[in-house]
């Protein structure tokens, strides 16, 4: 199964997203991720949820050719919103969602990651957001999480990606470890929060939330009104015709 979920102690359980070859989502997927998160959390015998990634990365966005192959613009509605249900029932998790990051990390990713409340990486993870490449907007209210501001706009425009260990410097990615060593290092962060009052922690996240500086609903509602302009302005469809066409951004 694409996404399959797992109890592999008491209160910790698994989120594993498996859409080969790179993990890059469609619009079904991003709903099915967001009810499977929710339901993890809701269950009261869960203290403690980790989404991770089987295969070559922890997700490369949307699925751009399921895009491309769809009349209008219903598909690009529903990626966007599918995408906008997973970042949300990411943040509003009655449980701590610890993120594990293998490989790349770009695209929608960064909006999983962003409203992740623990990150533990793979060494070789990158973390960013190849929009502008695209012709559109998006996460930039997430990769705000991850890297100070300006870093955030350079990274932003340039369509550069952060490595695990700038992360870990930054202070958002809690440990790089080895791929081989990754889901143990999540673990011992779920087993840590486990171990807690899970009563205690869940008005700790809902706490936490509460005083979140940044709404991130409204902020990332934000950044699609400006992909669905250039949508209907044709300038993306320019940019993922390229894409798919070549592999490369449109000019390179």
């Amino acid at each position: 199964m694409p996404i399959t979920t797992d109890r592999i102690e008491s209160g910790i359980v698994t989120v594993t997203v498996d859409f080969p070859p790179v993990n890059a989502l469609p619009s079904t997927a991003w709903f099915q991720l967001a009810d499977d998160i929710r339901a993890a959390g809701d269950d009261p015998q869960t203290s403690v949820v980790i989404l991770r990634a089987e295969g070559r990365g922890f997700n490369a966005g949307v699925d751009i050719k399921e895009m491309q192959e769809t009349s209008g613009f219903d598909a690009l509605v529903s990626a966007n919103k599918g995408c906008a249900a997973a970042f949300s029932a990411v943040y509003d998790c009655a449980v701590p969602v610890i993120v594990a990051v293998n490989g790349f990390c770009v695209g929608g990713g960064i909006g999983l990651v962003g409203n992740a409340d623990v990150i533990v990486a793979s060494d070789d993870a990158v973390f960013g957001l190849p929009e502008v490449d695209r012709g559109a907007l998006g996460a930039a209210t997430h990769l705000a999480r991850l890297v100070p501001q300006h870093m955030m706009r350079t990274l932003y425009y340039t369509a550069q990606n952060a490595t695990a260990e700038q992360l870990v410097h930054f202070g958002s990615v809690y440990r790089a470890v080895p791929r081989e060593e990754l889901l143990d290092a999540a673990l011992e962060v779920a087993r840590m929060i486990d171990a807690k009052d899970t009563r205690v922690i869940r008005a700790a996240k809902a706490a936490i939330n509460g005083i979140d500086p940044v709404d991130v609903k409204t902020s990332y509602l934000l950044e699609q009104r400006y992909t669905y302009e250039l949508n209907l302005a044709g300038v993306s469809d320019e940019h993922r015709d390229a894409f798919v066409e070549t592999g490369k951004p449109k000019g390179n």
